[in-house]
């Protein structure tokens, strides 16, 4: 019975004395006969064999408590009823621990049961998430309560053992017996709360299918002249052909927002049940774009999170394959394996899409894009609308100067929405004429902050992605002049001399360097100019990207002093002298500086730009102190007459050039450059003297180009090569240069010169350019003869007045034509004849894939250009089929040719790279090789006569109605 004295001191007897009394007041009435009738029973249970019971602070003997009952009604308390209740919670409660033996088996049993209805649950989600369906929320928060019950259960049933163990008497005591009380307790609760879980777990439905993924959308800024662009965008789309979009284009020129753009989807009638956003960026990795694409179709919990890539992709997949689908992916840096992310292809039958962004073409190349969309710079009046909305009404009509200023400064932007937009703001609390001139300063210095701070990191991440070589070329095309066009092959030329390239031989230089320049174009930080009558091949630098890349030379010179550049700065004097002291690049060309004083001290100096300038002399110290010297520009200066004697100084010069420059006399001590790979003498029509053994003296010579106007004559016959008489003289002296590898010489001017001049296997592989002119005693020119020329680019046939035909005569070393036949002049890109009055066709040309301008003028008895009564040649040659002509042709011109009736005499040419039309005083051509079809997607000009036009005959109407906007008189 100790027991129960124990149990009394310390469990709550239900009431205090205060809410008792309360509590009897209202039973007084009815509850005397209850409270007479448990009185024998009370009275037994206190005959205890302690005298004192303990309720917290009240102690009563026993004698007290009859008295306290006796009296209950004066004193308004039924004490009885506190006793009677805690004698039913000491008894109940110590049933736990007497049951104990019973229950912890009992719970046992229900936690295994919870285990496998949880398991059985767990399977059904994950069979319909594997259909990808979405499982409810009720049964997840079922599960996870499953969860933390079978865990807690199963720590009760660890510490079953220990308590049991404390029972004694059979079971009915314990040794410690408030931590078994409380330890039955919780075991009692947690079998009923285990029975009660399980029967809410019968489910009808586990999961649910997946709602259609809405349109994301993004944030977006308003847009200028993005519309044309984005109805091209939108063609793409609506073309189930067009599965693959990619948008590209230099950094900060809209191609982000263009892509926001086409929330268009959220607001047009569409077909497509899922459109997804996801930004890729430059260190993209699989999981992350997978998170993103997850996030919109469903999949964002922590449990498909945490999933591996290849079961992501294919959930990804499960869900996309059976929807018509839009992924967007914005800022690609490189390919991105859709099928490692789970994007399924895209087909005719779904019709889904995937657009994505990216600096590079190439990449556009890489993703199988089967459109490529180039997002390029606004045009002047949008790129002006777009910079007055950034700068605001208030701002321009603060001062009658400002909106004449802030042209100006929208104009150095160039057309770059980032920087329109980045500058617009800054300037927009500019309200000084003279905050507005600091900027137009600062800008064309490339030194505004905004620039410098916002737009310029920005577009450094393009070039941050080069390999060092296409770092150092990048920059070095910003040695040119803004908006200059820049020589591709020459730029190549003075790069491969600066060693630049691991080869040392130009023909691998000229393959590595027009690897970087379509790397550079790719990239967008290049621009290919269009093929006109200029006829070389040029890139240019869009002004921001020239700023920048100027920008990161400037960071450079800080710790190296390595450029210095002020070309097209309309200087009249030199530079100052020290400026140059440390530079190792410099450039001041295309300026109008006539004379150079000084004698700079330049050890570190390797590039100097000094060409198209006003040059009428050089001082002969000049060139005195620089002994690294490695590549002198000195072009175009038509009104430099000679050289300064110093330039015998340059002992580590390489390159040379030269051209077309007044120079008339080229200095002996030239011979002292030993090291020289390139001499470029093009287009000196003044140069009259050329000293004996100097041209051999260049041992290393790889690239030569020579072009005198010999027919001017006054050539000196003493110590001189240009004597006039077929570059006899020079030949021999040429004949010695064993490196060759790119020639080009004065014009030819019989055929006898022309087979010596074949005979030698160093001028076959070698020469770029022919000029064969004056072959007055030749009817019939084998053209054939030329065919062997590895690297012959432009032929220039010029007042061979008996020449009827250039036929196509085989070789005694060819045997029979073959389908596989690849022609000898598939190098060829440049085609002039003029002057030639008896020549009828110029069949030949069908042997030319590659060429891309072609002139012919002035041959009065010319009928075709094409004749197909001479294709039995060119079947001689190539067998049949013949190969379709002109597909490479940018420019075609075509003057004073009386008697041509025909281009070509079957249907239309397809032309695809055409570029412009040149026509005339052709009067009997009544109708070009056109149709609908023809250079689909170019806008081709069409120069010519009026009358000429209007009388010209059409395949068709619709023929006609492409064409007509293109004329122009």
């Amino acid at each position: 019975m100790g027991f129960v004295a124990d149990k009394v001191k310390d469990v709550p007897m239900g009431l205090e004395l205060e809410e008792v009394q309360q509590k009897n007041d209202s039973e007084t009435n009815g509850g005397l006969k209850g409270i007479s009738s448990r009185r024998g029973k009370l009275g037994a249970g206190l005959r205890l064999r302690y005298p004192l019971i303990r309720k917290s602070s009240l102690i009563l003997k026993a004698p007290s408590i009859t008295r306290i009952l006796g009296n209950c009604f004066s004193v308004q308390c039924s004490f009885e009823n506190i006793l009677i209740r805690g004698w039913d919670c000491i008894v109940g409660r110590a049933n736990y621990a007497c049951k104990l033996k019973q229950t912890l088996p009992t719970l046992s049993t229900a936690l295994e049961e919870l285990r496998v209805q949880k398991n059985d649950v767990q399977r059904e989600v994950d069979l319909a998430e594997q259909r990808q369906l979405k499982r409810l929320d009720q049964v997840q928060l079922w599960l996870s309560k499953a969860e933390t019950m079978i865990t807690e259960a199963g720590n009760l049933i660890a510490d079953g053992p220990q308590q049991i163990n404390n029972l004694c008497l059979g079971g009915c005591l314990s040794k410690n017996c408030l931590s078994t009380y409380k330890f039955g307790e919780k075991v009692a609760k947690m079998l009923q709360d285990i029975r009660d879980h399980m029967s809410k777990g019968v489910f009808d439905r586990v999961a649910e299918t997946q709602p259609a993924a809405s349109v994301v959308v993004r944030p977006e800024d308003r847009t200028v002249a993005l519309e044309s662009k984005m109805d091209e965008v939108w063609s793409c789309i609506m073309d189930r052909d067009a599965g693959i979009i990619g948008l590209y284009g230099i950094g900060g020129v809209g191609k982000t927002t263009l892509l926001t753009q086409i929330n268009k989807f959220s607001t047009t009638p569409n077909d497509f049940d899922v459109v997804i956003w996801a930004l890729v960026s430059k260190d993209y990795n699989v999981e992350k774009i997978q998170d993103e694409i997850g996030a919109n179709i469903g999949f964002s919990n922590e449990f498909w999170k945490n999933k591996r890539v290849d079961q992501k992709a294919v959930d990804i997949n499960g869900v996309l394959r059976n929807k018509r689908f839009v992924v967007l992916l914005d800022d690609l840096w490189k390919r991105v394996d859709l099928n490692k992310v789970g994007i399924p292809e895209q087909s005719q039958e779904n019709g889904s899409k995937l657009i994505f962004t990216t600096r590079s073409l190439e990449v556009c190349g890489e993703m199988e894009a089967r459109k490529k969309i180039k997002v390029e710079c606004l045009k002047l009046e949008e790129a002006w609308k777009l910079f007055q909305e950034k700068v605001g009404d208030e701002t321009l009509h603060s001062h009658p100067d400002i909106p004449k200023l802030a042209k100006q400064v929208a104009e150095e932007c160039c057309g770059l929405p980032l920087a329109l937009v980045t500058i617009g703001r800054a300037m927009a609390s500019k309200t000084t004429p003279g905050e507005w001139n600091y900027a137009i300063k600062k800008l064309k210095q490339s030194r505004l902050p905004k620039m410098e701070n916002e737009v310029y990191p920005l577009l450094k991440f393009s070039y941050d992605y080069l390999d060092p070589t296409m770092k150092c070329c990048l920059l070095y095309c910003c040695l040119y002049p803004e908006d200059y066009y820049i020589p591709i092959k020459t730029s190549v030329e003075y790069w491969f001399c600066e060693g630049l390239f691991e080869s040392d031989k130009i023909s691998e230089a000229l393959m590595e360097g027009d690897h970087i320049i379509n790397s550079l174009h790719r990239a967008s930080l290049l621009e290919r100019k269009e093929e006109s009558f200029c006829r070389k091949e040029s890139v240019k630098m869009h002004d921001v990207i020239r700023d920048m890349g100027s920008w990161i030379a400037c960071e450079l010179e800080e710790k190296e002093k390595s450029f210095f550049v002020k070309s097209g700065a309309q200087l009249l004097e030199e530079p100052d002298v020290k400026a140059w002291e440390a530079v190792k690049r410099m450039s001041v060309m295309k300026n109008q500086i006539k004379v150079l004083r000084g004698n700079p001290k330049c050890p570190s100096l390797r590039t100097l730009f000094l060409s198209r300038n006003k040059f009428q002399a050089i001082n002969d110290g000049f060139f005195q102190f620089m002994p690294h010297l490695t590549v002198l520009d000195l072009s175009w200066n038509r009104d430099l007459k000679e050289l300064p004697k110093g330039i015998s100084q340059f002992i580590s010069l390489e390159c040379l050039d030269l051209s077309v420059t007044g120079i008339t006399d080229l200095p002996m001590e030239l011979k002292f450059l030993t090291k020289l790979k390139m001499l470029d003498l093009s287009n000196m029509d003044g140069l009259r003297r050329i000293p004996q053994i100097l041209i051999s003296s260049f041992s290393k010579l790889q690239i030569f180009r020579l072009g005198t106007n010999v027919d001017i004559g006054g050539f000196p016959k003493e110590d001189n090569v240009l004597d006039g008489n077929d570059n006899e003289k020079l030949i021999v002296e040429l004949k010695s240069l064993q490196h060759l590898n790119i020639l080009r010489i004065p014009k030819i001017r019989s055929m006898s010169a022309l087979q010596s001049f074949l005979s030698h296997h160093l001028f076959r592989c070698s020469t770029e350019a022919l000029q064969l002119w004056y072959f007055r005693e030749i009817n019939v020119f084998n053209v054939l003869c030329l065919e062997n020329m590895e690297r012959l680019e432009m032929l220039d046939i010029f007042c061979c007045e008996n020449m009827e035909e250039m036929k196509l005569e085989k070789l005694h070393t060819w045997g029979s034509p073959s389908t596989n036949y690849t022609s000898g002049f598939h190098t060829l890109r440049e085609v002039k004849i003029v002057r030639c009055n008896k020549l009828k066709d110029v069949n030949w040309l069908f042997l030319a894939p590659n060429l891309r301008y072609l002139q012919i003028s002035w041959c009065a008895k010319m009928e075709e250009i094409l004749s197909e009564g001479r294709l039995g040649d060119v079947a001689d040659v190539v067998g049949i089929p013949y190969p379709t002509p002109f597909l490479n042709l940018h420019t075609l011109g075509l003057y004073r040719l009386p008697e041509l009736k025909s281009i070509y005499w079957g249907d239309a040419l397809p032309f695809p790279c055409l570029k412009r039309i040149y026509m005339g005083d052709c009067p009997k051509l009544k109708k070009l090789p056109l149709n609908s079809d023809s250079a689909k997607g170019n806008h081709i000009p069409i120069n010519g006569e009026r009358d000429w036009w209007e009388q010209l005959e059409w395949e068709n109407e619709a023929t006609r109605n492409a064409f007509m906007p293109s004329f122009q008189a």
